[in-house]
């Protein structure tokens, strides 16, 4: 039976730590740390993913300070609202709440964030710095799997990863964080034929594709470590909602040296990791 890769624990103590560092940053700062967080429209899963950024934020003493519009904002009016926010002083971090309607374009919006308070570690600049490898501030999700792996000190010098998904939100920036850390990577994803055989492969494999419980017991290699990254919402048999995510929890666990729950794996790293990239900004802003 699989040990469980424990996010939620994890992303509490990260969390008390940087109360700790606010704490201390502030009384030199005279002001808290700030983040943005802009959500169009009102999306019910973005809006609980926004509380739980608020809720977060305020557990740390970082200040919120983002703005909910609505879902027919023009592009040059939120073009606007992130320049006034590059522009402020109190606030450290910027966030654009993802998916947003159809008529936005997210990849320019992203663009126009200064990438010094790119909270999200989504700006070009950042994703150039990350495949250089220069520090600057990383993809939440990503950091969040590297850190907790680190956590549980699972070798990845040498290790064969296979990340199947090549979103820019998870999937590439975490196949150049896995290469730094001198794994070996395979990316796959939809279209990847033969994804059993390649699955089988990994001593480290992480599903990112969005699709419910897609990898199943006989796509793992004995003895491996299971990162799923999936969230998805389906209704049981019995007709009853419910949070499963791209791997076949149950039938893995009993193959699996160590796998992600869900909830409570990786979602929780990703909101850590978004505090602890205020944080860096913030701190940057006081040197």
């Amino acid at each position: 039976m699989a040990g469980l890769l424990d996010g939620k624990a994890l992303a509490q103590q990260i969390q008390t730590d940087l109360a700790q560092q606010v704490q201390t940053l502030q009384a030199q700062a005279g002001r808290p740390p700030g983040l943005a967080v802009l959500m169009v429209g009102d999306n019910p899963a973005s809006a609980a993913y926004v509380r739980g950024k608020e809720r977060a934020c305020a557990k740390v003493g970082i200040a919120s300070l983002g703005k909910q519009l609505p879902a027919d904002t023009p592009q040059g009016e939120l073009e606007q609202i992130i320049q006034a926010l590059n522009q402020d002083d109190r606030v450290d971090g910027i966030l654009v709440q993802l998916p947003l309607p159809d008529h936005l374009d997210s990849v320019a919006l992203l663009s126009q964030i200064d990438p010094d308070k790119d909270a999200d570690g989504l700006h070009p600049i950042n994703l150039g710095r990350l495949t250089r490898g220069e520090p600057g501030l990383r993809s939440c999700t990503p950091a969040g799997v590297m850190r907790l792996l680190a956590q549980h000190q699972i070798p990845l010098n040498g290790k064969q990863a296979v990340v199947i998904g090549r979103s820019i939100l998870v999937g590439k920036p975490l196949a150049l964080m896995l290469l730094e850390a001198h794994a070996t990577v395979t990316i796959a994803h939809s279209r990847t034929q033969e994804l059993a055989a390649i699955a089988r492969t990994a001593d480290i494999l992480v599903a990112a594709i969005g699709r419910p419980e897609l990898v199943t017991a006989e796509m793992v290699k004995p003895g491996a470590v299971v990162v799923d990254v999936g969230i998805n919402r389906i209704t049981d048999y019995e007709g009853n909602l419910r949070l499963v995510g791209d791997v076949q929890f149950e039938s893995v666990q009993e193959v699996a040296q160590w796998i992600t729950p869900v909830p409570g794996g990786v979602g929780p790293m990703t909101v850590a990791m978004l505090l602890q990239n205020t944080l860096l900004s913030y701190s940057r802003s006081l040197q």
